[in-house]
């Protein structure tokens, strides 16, 4: 009998495989990326940012991420504005930290300049080190109106699909709501303006001529026309606390976007679907789900987030209005940073600051 003997046997022991070394960390380098790489690295690209979006509210609803409460920088001299550090860290295929620090100064506006700044702070997700600060009013606007956007389609595709939209303040962020509706393929028979500035109204009234936009445009002088004549509302006002809060408005189950997150009185919320983007922080600064929740001393009138829809967990019927409140998540901003990033770096345009860190050796 012919046996055949084991290359493996104890008398014989297999060599252990060779480790290959572990590459040596170092410090990255430090870019600065300002507004104008930003916008070439965002613009036209609607639906891939749409997408990133929805797969960072997976990464995050499945807990691969760290996204502790917003911190308000408030001013006892200044009781209109305010400035918001952002912390987060995302996993995923994204592996970046860092911190979004965002003002909203209201005055500017009649200054003639924005009301919200912003910059980005990207750290390495191995050494700790930053290593990038990009300009961040745009990728904020941008990630806002992304998840906007997503939620416009996810919350209607058990209804009608809305051909009437309607916007309720009309500054920097409804511009980039619309163009992310129509970059991501909506189209609308009547579009509604409605801003307590006319100057405002007239002004993104020319934005929407300018830009093509299909359908009537209707300048609307209340609110209560707007409502009743749009089936998707989107509210981007600067409202510090309710002032919509007449039910019969809604009664025809509009989608809303609620992306001020202030401008409905509880009354509205439950009268409604609620979907939010985070439970915890969505619920807090009295926004009008955290002016519900004090209400009713509980939170049942929330009915899941948009990862939940997403994910088939929660349903949304057709027969009630149905409210999306995004507090706007960090780990966001992250994500469309990394990739406003790794664009810019793949083109070759990476504003190196050389030598930033200078104190590298530990003993000197």
């Amino acid at each position: 009998m012919t046996t055949t003997r084991s290359t493996t046997s104890e008398s014989a022991p297999e060599s252990a495989p060779k480790s290959t070394p572990a590459a040596p960390i170092t410090v990255p380098p430090f870019a600065v990326i300002p507004g104008a790489q930003v916008q070439r690295a965002l613009r036209g690209r609607e639906k891939q940012i749409v997408e990133l979006v929805e797969a960072t509210y997976r990464v995050h609803g499945a807990g691969d991420s760290v996204n502790p409460p917003s911190y308000f920088l408030r001013f006892p001299d200044r009781p209109s504005s305010r400035i918001i550090a952002l912390p987060a860290s995302i996993g995923g295929e994204v592996r970046v930290d860092g911190l979004k620090w965002i003002s909203s100064f209201p005055e500017n506006v009649a200054a003639g300049i924005p009301r919200a700044s912003a910059v980005l702070i990207l750290n390495d997700h191995d050494t700790g080190y930053p290593f990038a600060c990009l300009e961040s009013s745009i990728i904020s606007a941008t990630r806002t109106a992304a998840s906007a956007a997503a939620a416009a389609d996810r919350l209607s595709r058990d209804r009608p699909r809305p051909t009437r939209v309607g916007f309720f303040g009309v500054g920097l962020i409804a511009r980039y709501i619309h163009t992310f509706l129509v970059g991501t393929g909506w189209s609308f028979d009547d579009i509604g303006v409605h801003d307590l500035s006319t100057d405002s109204a007239a002004g993104f009234r020319c934005y929407l001529e300018q830009s093509g936009a299909t359908g009537r445009i209707t300048v609307h002088d209340n609110a209560e026309q707007l409502i009743r004549n749009s089936d998707l509302v989107v509210f981007a006002t600067v409202a510090g606390q309710p002032h919509v809060g007449d039910l019969s408005w809604f009664e025809h189950n509009p989608v809303v976007l609620h992306v001020s997150l202030r401008d409905l009185t509880p009354e509205i919320l439950l009268a409604s679907t609620n979907i939010v983007d985070d439970i915890e922080h969505c619920l807090k600064a009295d926004t009008s789900p955290h002016l519900a929740e004090q209400l009713t001393g509980n939170r049942d009138f929330v009915h899941g987030t948009l990862d939940d829809v997403m994910a088939g967990r929660v349903t949304v019927p057709a027969d009630r209005p149905v409210v999306f409140s995004p507090f706007g998540l960090g780990v966001l901003d992250l994500a469309v940073g990394k990739y406003v990033y790794d664009e810019v770096a793949r083109c070759g345009e990476l504003h190196v600051v050389d030598d930033f860190f200078h104190e590298l050796s530990r003993y000197g």
